[in-house]
């Protein structure tokens, strides 16, 4: 039982070391904060609805990306009857064409390296 000053301090310190990013997250404000993103206004419709997107996006676009190079389909048939193609630059971009303005205030804010440009051209900013 001589030990228990040693333990209790071990405690101590793992319990601040694994707490520590809520507490620098309560401290800073970062915890409250959500980005702003911009959205088209004069946009129709997106491929799906905004809260599915916002959540399951790069999914999508995996799924896009394996329908379109695996098998060969570049098009999607839309709940309303309609087809849309498959494609990042041809549909996505065609909405939001600012990637500062839309895709980097969340991916910054999550702390994501998205690999989409690597092979597509980043949209101009208007």
């Amino acid at each position: 039982m001589h030990d228990a000053g040693k333990v209790t301090i071990g405690l101590v310190i793992f319990l601040a070391l694994v707490s520590a990013p809520f507490w620098y997250n309560l401290s800073s404000g970062r915890a409250s904060y959500t980005p702003e993103v911009e959205y088209p206004k004069d946009a129709e419709s997106c491929v799906r609805d905004s809260a599915y997107m916002a959540a399951h996006h790069m999914d999508l676009l995996d799924e896009w990306r394996d329908q379109v190079i695996r098998d060969g389909q570049r098009f999607e048939e839309t709940p309303d009857g309609g087809r849309r193609e498959c494609s990042l630059t041809n549909t996505c971009l065609g909405c939001h064409v600012s990637k500062e303005k839309f895709c980097d205030r969340c991916h910054l804010y999550m702390g994501v390296e998205p690999y989409c440009w690597e092979c597509h051209i980043i949209p101009e900013e208007l």
